[in-house]
């Protein structure tokens, strides 16, 4: 269908964004969101999605920014909306409509084009597509859609539906509805295939992407992905109303230390974008809402396991791994015999590696579960010597 032109604001820097979403310069418009909200579909549209943006902002220099929090507000944060409207995005947002469920919802994505080397945007480039974790959205891929993009490629960054900017539904979330809307911004966007890269939850769901739809998928890399063991069969099931309850009386500090728990090494300056994001969101009155969500979301890694299908991935597959990863969804509930087994990424990338028929399997030395961040030049040697 015809793409919609979105209504846009100048952008300022994103380092002054950031400074003013938390609070840390004069008050002012958030003046970095790139977009408003997409028009609704025409009627029996099941799909509209905004024109690209003519123009993007160039990429600061350095790595992801970290504003230290405020310490004159609650939790030392400012409150925030569950749509993450205050925070800025390295690039231009837009909006895919979508229907799930019979709900009308919104998909925010990045969708951000190669430079050549006198920056002007490169036409024949190829297009890889980078899928979030569960306490993340696109945003903290800034750093791989700037290297990405000054190799050559067209970098499409969704935030799934239930996390980021995107819409926050109650529904019966699957693999295979992310899945689906995936290949829908796929469609709209009309790419016919390309690479994929996703990091845990998101791993998983590049995994399922690549099962359901193997024309789709030219190459798929996987960072640290959840999924690799059946977690049916190490922990005990519980309900959404435990899960529900648990997210929603989680402290400031609690979130603080699970997202610690991520790294080997723990940096000071990983505290405003991974971490103060949420604590915001928390002192929303929409917070419910998104501790629901984050319920839901967790039983669907919970009652849909695909390490069996394994061996039923095609494509050429890059594994990395963080060589400290113990990360497992739900550890908390793990049986008490099983509890040691479980998260152990160096054993669970060995066997995932044999598993999968062309696979390629790297373990990043004294590395958690987000080498992305932890150690960007270890993560890109790897990804640069499968992709190029």
């Amino acid at each position: 269908m015809p793409a919609t032109p979105l209504a846009r604001r100048r952008p300022i820097s994103l380092q002054r964004a950031w400074l003013l979403a938390f609070g840390l310069g004069a008050a002012a418009p958030f003046a970095a969101l790139a977009a408003t909200d997409a028009p609704p579909a025409a009627s029996g549209a099941d799909v509209a999605v905004s024109s690209p943006a003519a123009s993007l902002p160039a990429p600061r220099p350095g790595g992801p920014l970290a504003a230290p929090p405020r310490d004159d507000v609650p939790g030392g944060h400012p409150a925030m909306g569950i749509g993450f409207e205050a925070l800025p995005y390295p690039y231009p947002v837009h909006f895919l409509a979508l229907r799930n469920e019979g709900q009308d919802v919104r998909m925010a994505y990045m969708d951000v084009p190669p430079t050549t080397a006198n920056g002007e945007p490169n036409a024949g480039a190829r297009t890889i597509v980078l899928l979030h974790g569960k306490n993340f959205g696109g945003v903290y891929w800034e750093n791989v859609i700037r290297h990405l993009t000054a190799r050559g490629y067209r970098v499409i960054v969704p935030d799934q539906i239930g996390f980021g900017k995107s819409s926050k539904p109650e529904l019966d979330y699957s693999f295979d509805l992310l899945a689906r809307n995936t290949i829908a911004l796929l469609d709209a966007l009309q790419i016919a295939h390309a690479d994929i890269l996703g990091h845990s939850t998101g791993g998983m769901l590049a995994m399922r992407i690549t099962l359901d739809y193997p024309s789709r998928v030219d190459r798929l890399l996987l960072e640290d992905p959840v999924g690799l063991e059946d977690y049916r069969r190490l922990e005990t099931p519980q309900s959404t109303e435990t899960l529900y309850r648990a997210q929603l009386n989680m402290t400031p500090d609690a979130y603080r230390n699970y997202v610690k728990g991520y790294f080997a090494h723990w940096s000071e300056r990983f505290e405003a974008p991974l971490v103060a994001p949420y604590l915001s969101a928390m002192q929303s009155g929409e917070y419910p809402r998104l501790a629901k969500t984050a319920a839901l979301t967790s039983q669907m890694i919970f009652q849909q396991p695909l390490v069996d299908e394994l061996p039923d991935i095609a494509a050429p597959t890059l594994l990395i791994v963080g060589e400290k990863d113990r990360t497992a969804p739900g550890k908390a509930y793990a049986r008490p015999d099983m509890k040691d087994r479980l998260g152990n990424f160096p054993a669970l990338g060995r066997a995932a590696a044999r598993a999968i028929p062309h696979c390629r399997l790297v373990v990043i030395p004294d590395v958690g579960h987000i080498a992305h961040w932890e150690a960007p030049n270890a993560f890109f040697s790897a990804v640069d010597d499968f992709l190029f």
